[in-house]
């Protein structure tokens, strides 16, 4: 299943694609995409229903981040031995774990606004694992048995704020509009294997990033049961799995940073394609 989320910001509501490509409005079953669904028995109704039973959408309406009430949202640096190359970083032995803030998440397709003062705003695209049920000390064996979907997410990065200005990296990863998610979420059973998918990313219609999960250094399984011996994992929490080489701080003989007027573009094999325009940062409600 291909679940979403449509609609104005902050009125999103709960919608499915069906195999025909037809957005449908399932708030007859659920007020939401969120974790209160993924665990609830209509969730698992759903995937023996006849979609032609729910009204149809128009195709026009905006989508919205793919998971709502997300509880937290998690992501993992340097999961790839060729972007921790060109980021001058070592191969880590354990997975990197830092968070984006809550007020990062926008819709796949909205605009990603560049900080006042950026100098160095830069592209990931990522492989996004939501979290369906509750994980504890899970073991790796059995971690695939708690994720409930995939998703396409482009963690967007402010290389100053997250290198070069002290502490931890979440002030340059966490900035509003850093945190792209969707436009669906795939449901584990259409995505028999998350280390075969080639994923890849565009600014201008320039191609930068052309990868696999094939590479990644630490696996979703190991990830997902890594995270669970730290915290609680719940569902509707979000899972960033780290981006292949081709960012613009990697870029050789000078890096190349984001400026508004770009468009960004990427996608991930099976899980849809985002792209957003790159704009000056604005107060909320400045810009409509």
């Amino acid at each position: 299943m291909k679940l979403l989320r449509y609609g104005l910001a902050g009125q999103e509501k709960p919608g499915i694609l069906d195999d025909k490509g037809v957005i449908r409005d399932i708030s007859s079953l659920t007020a939401d995409i969120n974790g209160d669904f993924l665990s609830s028995e209509a969730f698992n109704r759903l995937k023996n229903t006849d979609l032609e039973t729910f009204p149809t959408v128009d195709s026009k309406s905006r989508i919205g981040a793919c998971i709502g009430d997300i509880g937290k949202f998690i992501c993992i640096g340097l999961n790839y031995a060729d972007h921790a190359a060109e980021s001058n970083m070592p191969i880590p032995d354990e997975p990197v774990v830092f968070n984006k803030w809550l007020s990062a998440v926008v819709g796949p397709n909205d605009d990603v606004m560049i900080p006042r003062g950026s100098e160095k705003t830069d592209w990931e695209v990522e492989l996004g694992v939501v979290i369906g049920k509750t994980a504890s000390y899970i073991d790796e064996s059995v971690a695939l048995d708690h994720v409930a979907g995939y998703c396409v997410i482009n963690d967007v990065s402010e290389r100053e704020y997250q290198i070069e200005r002290g502490g931890t990296w979440d002030k340059g990863k966490g900035c509003d509009t850093f945190g792209p998610i969707g436009p669906w979420l795939v449901t584990s059973d259409e995505v028999p294997n998350p280390h075969r998918l080639n994923l890849w990313l565009e600014v201008d219609g320039k191609r930068y990033q052309d990868g696999s999960t094939e590479t990644m250094i630490f696996s979703v399984p190991k990830i997902v049961a890594y995270l669970s011996q730290f915290m609680t994992l719940h569902p509707g929490d979000v899972i960033s799995t780290g981006t292949p080489p081709g960012v613009g701080m990697g870029q050789k003989p000078n890096p190349v940073y984001l400026r508004p007027g770009q468009v960004m573009r990427l996608g991930i094999d099976g899980l849809g394609e985002q792209q957003q325009e790159v704009v000056a940062a604005y107060r909320d409600g400045e810009r409509k």
